[in-house]
């Protein structure tokens, strides 16, 4: 439906020359939907600004590499050097391959 074809059907609802029905039920339904809006508004605002505009109200991704990550561990001393080196070849073996190129990069053989 669209408000040509509710405006004369909420107009015909006023039965004594007044606001009838009709109009007031369209208004109460609107009221609903415009107060539904700010209030959606101001809590998705106060989220964003509250975990610094990431999605879904989750917090800021840490921008740390797994060796930044693994050396502040050790520094901590959350791990033992023996841990450390050990997960630290791991790390550099996982982007190097066998023949010392990286992943990503395209190896030609002769």
């Amino acid at each position: 439906m669209t408000i040509a074809q509710i405006a004369p059907l909420a107009d015909t609802w006023g039965m004594h020359g007044d606001v009838g029905w009709g109009w007031m039920t369209a208004m109460m339904i609107f009221m609903v939907l415009f107060w539904g809006a700010v209030i959606f508004g101001i809590v998705w605002l106060i989220r964003g600004t509250a975990w610094g505009g990431s999605p879904r109200g989750e917090p800021p991704v840490s921008r740390e590499s797994p060796l930044d990550i693994l050396e502040r561990r050790f520094a901590e001393g959350v791990i033992t050097e023996e841990d450390y080196r050990a997960r630290r070849q791991v790390l550099l073996d996982a982007t190097t391959g066998s023949n010392g190129a990286r992943k990503d990069e395209l190896v030609v053989s002769p």
